[in-house]
């Protein structure tokens, strides 16, 4: 696939905008992709790069979890290290486009543009019935998150047969030429018109497509070509990843029936919380409490990180709500080289109960100077220091 950093807006691609409706986008991808048609545009290559980027626009726009995925991150959802996902349009011969778009141009008057040269019979065959999209949810502490990791895990899902290959028949001689449509998959008809003859090209209703119809069904799948079982897959998780972030994995979906491509499989980021931080975009903050005396003389303590603890020096006359900032120990951006910090927020703690002993020394305190607050224009308020950190 050719870089995100060149490739053109989908919506772009398709002249619709991000409101389109489904049946919209679908209407626009026909519109464009029968305009730069192989049969319609011989020898142009040109033409046939921008039919195959229109096929690439369709795949992610025409699916609703790729499409909200590309709203959110653009290109760079379906890049290297995403899981697998997104659609290789500019990979990808004609046959495989066809075979998954082809019922785009079925019914259309131009349909015998369509026709030719794909297969032994001039028409396009399909193969069996595209499986379903599967859902997962993965769990990532926030070491995986902050440095990606790989997980194995076990999918139930709807697998190839073993027995039959896929093809949902008993043997090889176990099917038939399809008597309706000869073996094309298509059923042709010519209507007259004051304009001449049309003709219409619509996917045979007997064998769907496929060309073949099985007269004796395998026994182990039923003739579906797939059985129910599980897959070991290995996911291979970005690092960056937020909460409810969702990544694809394509073909790793349930199988398809007959021989149908398998959908994808969707992967839903969850975040375990920390014991002890806590997320605030690309930071992660921690609540450091330290004691009055502390707070007055200074001292030097660790704190919790994302990968281990770090030491860090609490100058004298610290005042409580002040932001220490670990340059670089938050998490890295899924899209970009940023990464963020670390913030750690100081608490003075405030006694509740004290002896009597300790009660006199603060009643002393209490009319000393050097005890009266006194804040100066380095001493910015609690809103400040908000913004200050997330601007």
């Amino acid at each position: 696939m050719a870089s995100t950093m060149s490739k053109r807006d989908f919506y772009e691609i398709l002249g619709v905008g991000k409101s389109s409706t489904a049946d919209e986008i679908k209407k626009a991808y026909r519109k464009v992709a029968m305009q730069f048609h192989p049969d319609r545009n011989p020898g142009d290559h040109t033409a046939e790069e921008k039919f195959k980027e229109a096929a690439e626009a369709y795949e992610i726009l025409s699916d609703p979890d790729k499409r909200s995925q590309y709203d959110r991150f653009g290109h760079n959802a379906f890049g290297p290290g995403r899981g697998g996902g997104g659609f290789s349009g500019h990979g990808m011969n004609m046959e495989d486009i066809f075979s998954q778009f082809g019922d785009i141009f079925g019914d259309d008057m131009f349909g015998s543009f369509f026709s030719g040269g794909r297969n032994s019979g001039g028409s396009r065959r399909s193969r069996g019935v595209r499986g379903s999209n599967l859902r997962v949810k993965i769990k990532l502490n926030y070491e995986e998150i902050a440095k990606g990791t790989s997980k194995t895990i076990k999918v139930k899902k709807y697998i190839s047969c073993n027995t039959c290959n896929g093809t949902g028949a008993k043997d090889k001689n176990s099917t038939q030429t399809c008597r309706t449509c000869g073996g094309n998959g298509q059923v042709r008809r010519v209507q007259n018109t004051f304009l001449g003859q049309m003709q219409t090209v619509t996917t045979c209703p007997d064998c769907n497509g496929e060309g073949t119809v099985i007269t004796n069904k395998c026994g182990q799948c039923k003739g579906e070509g797939r059985v129910y079982g599980e897959e070991n897959v290995t996911l291979e998780i970005p690092a960056g990843v937020q909460d409810g972030m969702q990544l694809s994995m394509s073909g790793k979906g349930n199988m398809g029936e007959r021989g149908g491509g398998p959908g994808d499989l969707i992967i839903l980021i969850q975040e375990e919380a920390h014991p002890h931080l806590h997320r605030e975009g690309l930071n992660v903050a921690f609540d450091l409490f330290i004691s009055f005396p502390d707070a007055v003389f200074g001292t030097q303590t660790e704190v919790p990180t994302i990968d281990g603890r770090a030491k860090i020096k609490i100058p004298a006359g610290t005042q409580s709500g002040k932001i220490f900032r670990l340059k670089g120990k938050g998490f890295p951006s899924v899209n970009s080289y940023e990464k963020g910090d670390q913030l750690i927020h100081i608490n003075v703690w405030t006694p509740q109960h004290v002896s009597d002993d300790e009660k006199e020394t603060l009643e002393k305190m209490r009319d000393s100077e050097n005890f009266a607050p006194r804040p100066d224009k380095n001493d910015k308020s609690f809103w400040e220091k908000i913004r200050e950190t997330f601007s």
